[in-house]
């Protein structure tokens, strides 16, 4: 169960590190909330809009899918 944004704890969010982010895009169109865009020439999760794939896949999937170790990293 996706729990409302006002109920879900501020660190449940992915980041991307900028310095990592090679720009592939792999992840944008797989993000089921749409927290992923392009952001300065990389790519951003909007921390408001992400829910970890919570209630969608079983781990967040822009984490499986970038091939960049250390470049998406649990929100601070």
């Amino acid at each position: 169960m996706v729990l409302p944004l006002n109920e879900r704890s501020q660190t449940m969010a992915m980041m991307i590190n900028a310095d990592l982010c090679t720009a592939c895009g792999d992840c944008e169109p797989e993000c089921p909330t749409g927290a992923i865009s392009p952001s300065k020439g990389v790519y951003a999760i909007d921390a408001s809009k992400c829910t970890e794939c919570e209630g969608s896949f079983d781990a967040p999937k822009c984490l499986e899918l970038c091939f960049e170790d250390g470049c998406i990293i649990p929100a601070e």
